[in-house]
């Protein structure tokens, strides 16, 4: 995305305290204290300055967020960015020069939450099984089965 692109722009020289919320692309170039959620794309510049958590569907970072991201789809961070935060997403991609202190959730396919939902399940079940099938132990670490 580039300027022309951006149905919102915000210039560097701009200090936004509050929250933002935009359904259209928005180019951010000034400081925001203050969470940015976005239905679409969101660019954060160069010179600005994030401090907050952003909920977007892309975003591309070259300045500083100091907060978490959470993207449906891709996170670009750009040899600029400075990023001290958690970052989710379905795609990631990272320039050398980044800095980034938080954790990293990537998950292409959208699966891993499903299978650990199917993991606990299947240990719920494990757990209220008949004990008749279920091993004992005999307080010496044997192994034995109650019936």
């Amino acid at each position: 995305m580039n300027t022309e692109e951006a149905k919102t722009v915000i210039g560097e020289d701009v200090e936004i305290s509050g929250n933002v919320k935009c359904e259209n692309s928005i180019l951010l170039n000034g400081k925001l204290n203050g969470d940015l959620t976005c239905a679409t794309e969101a660019m954060i510049g160069n010179t600005s300055a994030i401090k907050g958590n952003m909920s977007v569907e892309t975003v591309s970072v070259q300045g500083q967020v100091n907060g978490n991201i959470t993207a449906k789809d891709k996170i670009e961070l750009k040899a600029t960015a400075r990023l001290h935060g958690d970052i989710r997403a379905k795609r990631l991609t990272v320039e050398d020069g980044v800095t980034f202190i938080g954790k990293v959730e990537v998950n292409p396919t959208g699966t891993a939450a499903g299978n650990q939902a199917q993991a606990k399940a299947a240990e719920e079940k494990a757990a209220t099984a008949d004990e008749s099938d279920t091993p004992a132990t005999d307080g010496q670490g044997k192994g034995m089965f109650r019936r």
